[in-house]
């Protein structure tokens, strides 16, 4: 594999290149995965671990219900509370974990930016901006999806490498 090189496409009718330094960006998608699931490791820890037990139902009828997703918002907060209320800190510690350790990289980058559209669009006054951090973290977990990343010190490459994977190639999808 060539150490730099350039990749090419088109964009508005525009041929474009952009040079790259594999090794420097490999190291970097690494980076980004181990930084982005600490976040979500430490984020699910605190609210597992918190004195009181966490509840997202105050935010799904109040502030959320005046956001953008606010129908769905709501529909949750009065009729499913629970779940949201279980999703959001285990998901959170799942998938931080995940990517730490990056078993399942892209599944967990998939959940992520899930949890991260509901918790940007479901913002109702955007106090803070239109970008901040949760579409930062969207981002992210958006460029963690394209580019994986888990094959890179993690545990996707010893996961492609099983019989499962070899048997069923369409699983490498959910992996790094």
């Amino acid at each position: 594999m060539a150490m730099s090189g350039e990749v090419g496409t088109r964009l508005f009718g525009r041929d474009v290149t952009l040079a790259v330094s594999w090794p420097w960006a490999v190291y970097w998608i690494a980076f980004l995965r181990v930084l982005v699931g600490t976040v979500f490791l430490h984020a699910g820890m605190d609210k597992l671990l918190a004195d009181q037990p966490f509840t997202a139902g105050w935010w799904l009828t109040g502030t959320a219900s005046e956001g953008v997703l606010g129908t769905v918002m709501v529909w949750f907060g009065q009729n499913a509370p629970w779940f949201v209320d279980f999703v959001i800190p285990f998901g959170e510690l799942f998938i931080g974990i995940g990517l730490i350790v990056g078993g399942l990289t892209r599944l967990a980058s998939f959940f992520g930016a899930t949890l991260m559209f509901f918790l940007y669009f479901g913002n109702a006054d955007w106090e803070h901006g239109f970008v901040n951090g949760d579409l930062l973290l969207l981002v992210l977990f958006i460029t963690l999806i394209i580019f994986g990343g888990g094959r890179i010190w993690g545990l996707d490459s010893y996961l492609e490498k099983t019989e499962t994977v070899q048997k069923y190639p369409r699983l490498r999808y959910l992996l790094g």
